[in-house]
């Protein structure tokens, strides 16, 4: 099976709108502003896409766990 980057992009992409309304939600209960969850979210919706891609390649790439090779089923 062939893997293409796009697909992590794709995955990054809905992961990333899931957890910056769900980081939204919480500062907005924590704080009751809105300003405050509006600025999280923007930090966050910024910098951890590119973290979480970063993070989904090396495991791609180099970490062997949890996978089988097709030979050996």
């Amino acid at each position: 099976m062939i893997v293409e980057k796009k697909r992590h992009i794709a995955k990054t992409i809905s992961y990333r709108l899931i957890s910056t309304l769900i980081g939204f939600a919480v500062m907005l209960v924590v704080t009751g502003s809105i300003k405050a969850g509006a600025a999280f979210s923007v930090a966050e919706l910024l910098w951890k896409p590119i973290q979480y891609y970063f993070h989904e390649r090396i495991w791609y790439r180099w970490i062997k766990y949890g996978l089988k090779d097709k030979s050996s089923q």
